[in-house]
């Protein structure tokens, strides 16, 4: 049945207007509350500078509750700062894991390894909760398999395809102590690098 104009009279449409003012005010509050507590969650991650970021990361060989409650307070941190992937070493851990969400599912992998790649290769850019606001074009395989163990030391194999198998080569790179820039071929065009690397970068 068609809905008919003539029978709905609004008597009280300023009503309805108060509501929608109120409504866009109460969306306005939640967005700053969201990013608060994502300026909150980034002033717990390391930023660049901090010598952990540059650290090998160590293989884990205890899995036990410490092991869990760190996954579990990456994996908040990550949602906080809304970040896709995050490593131990960017909160000053340096164990060999990191999380991850991947079609909304979150993943975390011990002691990952890449163990193989494809020829095919993609460019795009690339962020980090490590270095906020920089952005840099970095090449990558477009399809990796990773493998590694859960928190229980359960093996773990994935193969991935875009975006997650860029997410975790990104991963597995904070581990080696290998920030995303320094994948970049030419500085040249890029224009930070006095700001990323004032010295010359260990090779």
């Amino acid at each position: 049945m068609a809905d008919h104009p003539h029978d709905h009279e609004h008597p009280h449409d300023h009503d309805h207007a108060d509501h929608d003012h109120s409504h866009d005010h109460q969306e306005d509050d939640q967005e700053l509350e969201r990013e608060a507590r994502r300026l909150i969650a980034l002033s717990r991650v390391r930023q660049y500078g901090d010598t952990v970021l540059r650290m090998k990361a160590r293989e884990v060989e205890t899995f036990d509750d410490d092991l869990e409650r760190l996954v579990e307070r990456m994996t908040s941190l990550m949602h906080e700062a809304s970040g896709v992937g995050l490593a131990a070493t960017q909160v000053g851990v340096l164990r060999r894991l990191f999380v991850f969400t991947e079609d909304g599912e979150d993943r975390v992998i011990v002691n990952p390894v890449i163990t193989t790649s494809s020829k095919d290769t993609e460019i795009d850019e690339e962020g980090c909760l490590s270095l906020r606001s920089v952005l840099v074009p970095v090449e990558r395989p477009t399809k990796v398999t990773i493998e590694g163990v859960d928190t229980k030391g359960e093996p773990v194999k994935l193969e991935l395809e875009p975006p997650a198998s860029r997410v975790v080569q990104h991963e597995v790179d904070h581990l080696l102590g290998i920030l995303y820039p320094m994948r970049m071929r030419d500085f040249s065009r890029f224009g930070y690098t006095d700001i990323l690397f004032p010295g010359s970068p260990d090779e």
